[in-house]
């Protein structure tokens, strides 16, 4: 079993802002933490305006697609982070299970997707600073 964190971010649909968190984490922090997302109702694809905001950043998440919320995916996680899925999320002991409360993207254009994706790059850096002490 690996000795690396484990990040999971769960959103509704797994198309805005549980895949641009992935995307800085991966970006921030490379191989030294295990990141994932999914969604408890996976869209169809991701959302435009989440793309263009994450490529603005140089971020390119077009290779991610909405994934299904597994219960293993939060058994194997350290910290398992929800984004509005509420109870959607199975819960295990062990676990350490974080709420962001973030606006939703769904549906906006770019301009009011840049603030939620800059919110989101802010709690990104917190937590790599949490997880990969210097």
């Amino acid at each position: 079993m690996s000795t690396k964190p484990s990040v999971l971010f769960v959103c509704v649909h797994n198309a805005g802002r549980s895949q641009m968190a992935q995307g800085f984490l991966t970006h921030l922090a490379g191989d030294a933490i295990e990141v994932r997302s999914a969604g408890s109702a996976p869209g169809d694809a991701l959302n435009p305006a989440a793309v263009e905001a994450m490529a603005e950043v140089g971020i390119d998440i077009t290779s991610q697609a909405p994934k299904i919320l597994t219960p293993d995916a939060v058994e194997t996680s350290t910290v398992v982070i929800t984004m509005g899925c509420g109870d959607a999320c199975p819960y295990f002991p062990g676990v350490d299970y974080r709420d962001w409360k973030l606006e939703d993207p769904a549906g906006k254009g770019v301009e009011a997707v840049r603030p939620i994706r800059d919110e989101i790059r802010t709690r990104i850096e917190k937590l790599v600073a949490e997880l990969i002490p210097a």
